[in-house]
């Protein structure tokens, strides 16, 4: 019994389903006839009043902030680091010791090289008195000569490795990452070991369209948003415009701004560049609804208002707006443009005007 009864009531909701289908698309398709039928005979459209505009052509773009500077620091020596001076988030400046290499080996070069450099004096300062006597020959003291100055030159090479052994920080900025402890053993030339970022100016990497790029030159006013202080102002100037678009057809552009701000921006953070654009005279806008078929068939549909018919209009189109496209030929001010139904028209149709 009680399955006969739960038959029952599933027919009968899905019965209430398909009735309450059915009656939903009866109503739907009344409506539609209804708007055709407010033409008392004539298509049914609406219309725009054709006015000018201002367009506002400011625009904005994201992109990432990265610092001005930074400096993967490589070792120039191989040696055992004695000391580090600095740690992970040091700021440190241009020219400060960051750590030292125990270079046993530097050391005996650079006393070997000053050895052999004073004995090459003395040498040359011989050969000299003595071709003054007749008892060298002039190849004999330029062999001496140039004997003493590639001894110079090893010790002035073997000096700079010494004043290597400490190393010093190239430029300002703060200690990002550092790769090395003490005690452990450079081996190698080029072995990492500082990051160094400086992060007191900044630049905003972004991407601009080619309309947009045209209007853009090195040392534009930029305003600049951060979402993650939304209520600081930021500006910074463009310092790069690229001169080839990229895979995506875009131009990488980067502004760079001073960090010195009381929030302080860092690398990596995102933030939006606002980049405004002169204000230029109103222009006649249409919806882009108006056109027949596209925009590229440069053809809209007016009201003809001294008998209510349509007339077909050839029009010159100008730069597309988002929703709406600028005319620079073909209409004027206080016209009306039909922006829907044009399926229905052709030239000299009797219309109605749905409001």
């Amino acid at each position: 019994m009680k399955k006969i009864i739960i038959a029952v009531l599933v027919i009968v909701v899905v019965g209430a389903g398909i009735v309450f289908i059915l009656t939903n698309n009866k109503k739907k398709n009344a409506e539609k006839t209804a708007f055709i039928a407010e033409g008392g005979g004539a298509v049914a459209v609406r219309i725009a009043t054709v006015e000018k505009k201002t367009v506002d052509q400011d625009y904005s773009a994201n992109g990432n902030f990265i610092p001005k500077q930074e400096l993967n620091f490589l070792s120039e020596n191989a040696g055992r680091v004695s000391a580090i001076y600095v740690d992970e988030g040091t700021r440190v400046t241009k020219g400060q010791t960051l750590a030292r290499i125990d270079a046993e080996i530097i050391n005996t070069d650079r006393e070997t090289a000053q050895a052999t450099y004073q004995n090459a004096v003395k040498d040359q300062s011989r050969y000299q008195s003595s071709f003054e006597t007749g008892g060298v020959t002039q190849q004999q003291l330029d062999q001496a000569k140039l004997a003493t100055q590639n001894a110079k030159l090893r010790l002035q090479a073997s000096q700079r490795k010494v004043s290597d052994a400490n190393i010093k920080s190239p430029i300002n900025g703060i200690i990002n990452k550092r790769y090395i402890e003490v005690g452990a053993f450079v081996n190698t030339q080029g072995t990492q070991l500082f990051e160094i970022v400086d992060v007191s100016k900044l630049k905003l990497k972004v991407n601009v369209s080619e309309s947009q790029v045209v209007n853009l030159k090195i040392g534009d006013e930029i305003d600049i948003r951060s979402s993650v202080f939304p209520n600081d102002k930021f500006s910074g100037k463009v310092t790069f415009i690229a001169a080839k678009a990229d895979a995506t057809l875009n131009f990488p552009v980067e502004i760079e701004l001073e960090n010195s701000n009381k929030n302080t921006l860092k690398a990596g953070m995102y933030g939006t560049a606002i980049f405004r654009t002169p204000k230029q005279a109103p222009s006649i806008l249409i919806p882009r609804t108006s056109f027949v078929g596209s925009v590229s068939s440069n053809q809209v549909f007016v009201l003809d208002k001294s008998n209510n018919t349509s007339k077909l209009r050839t029009v010159v189109a100008g730069r597309i707006l988002g929703e709406n496209v600028e005319i620079l030929e073909g209409l004027k001010e206080g016209e009306s443009v039909i922006i829907s139904g044009q399926i229905n028209l052709a030239e000299g149709t009797a219309i109605s005007v749905v409001k």
